[in-house]
């Protein structure tokens, strides 16, 4: 058990259930090159009991129905792009902490597409193997970026937000040196004048304005501008 969450059941006996498997996120971005090699849809998963101490997106950690949406329908959102896109990257919160929507979901996106997955955890490997549909999970993703994030040990790079968290390449889809090659942050802007901050250095612009991680998704005017704050990991 860590951070109020315990893993139940032993991996590898679990039951899916019939129902249509529904995720609670924090968001969805469909264009990030900061998130994993190339251009990549990325998909922050909301609730985590962790709660490391830094965290980048505070926002993402209560368990609380932000973006409740089906699985279906997130399939169906990254299928339509796949031709724009080289990947998914799924972040958080902590996506093992909905293990069933998670399953679901990696093999939903392995059966609809032919993109790269990446995942983000704040559990050891180890640990994400032995949660909950753990087994399953991970044979369906070609990298995951494990640990959990200690501010002491901050270094932003190579999709590591600090120097303990690990590297783990499932597949051969990727090479070390691919992923250490992305970019540690970027400022996307939409048609909205919506202004995004994003990846595991992301540029201080939040700060520069004097608005914090908290406004995230509720953007308000400041210069003209809408900003929304970073989705760091």
């Amino acid at each position: 058990m860590r951070g109020g969450y315990a893993f139940r059941g032993e991996p590898g006996n679990e039951k899916e259930s019939r129902c249509p498997a529904i995720l609670n996120l924090h968001a969805i971005m469909d264009h990030s090159r900061a998130n994993g090699p190339g251009n990549r849809a990325v998909i922050w998963f909301q609730g985590c009991t962790l709660a490391c101490p830094g965290c980048f997106n505070p926002a993402s950690h209560s368990r609380q129905p932000r973006l409740s949406v089906s699985v279906e329908a997130v399939t169906e959102r990254i299928a339509a792009i796949q031709e724009t896109i080289e990947g998914v990257t799924i972040s958080g919160g902590e996506p093992f902490q909905q293990p069933e929507a998670l399953l679901r979901l990696v093999r939903a996106l392995r059966a609809r597409t032919s993109l790269s997955v990446i995942v983000f955890t704040g559990y050891s490997l180890s640990e994400a193997r032995s949660a909950p549909h753990g087994e399953g999970i991970l044979r369906n993703v070609d990298v995951v970026i494990a640990g959990p994030y200690i501010k002491e040990l901050h270094t932003a790079e190579g999709l590591r937000g600090s120097s303990n968290q690990t590297v783990h390449l499932v597949t051969n889809r990727y090479r070390l040196c691919d992923v250490e090659q992305t970019p540690q942050g970027e400022i996307l802007i939409d048609g909205e004048g919506v202004v995004s901050v994003s990846g595991v250095g992301p540029p201080r612009v939040v700060e520069m304005v004097s608005i914090g991680p908290s406004s995230f998704r509720r953007p308000r005017e400041e210069s003209g501008a809408k900003l929304e704050s970073d989705k760091g990991h």
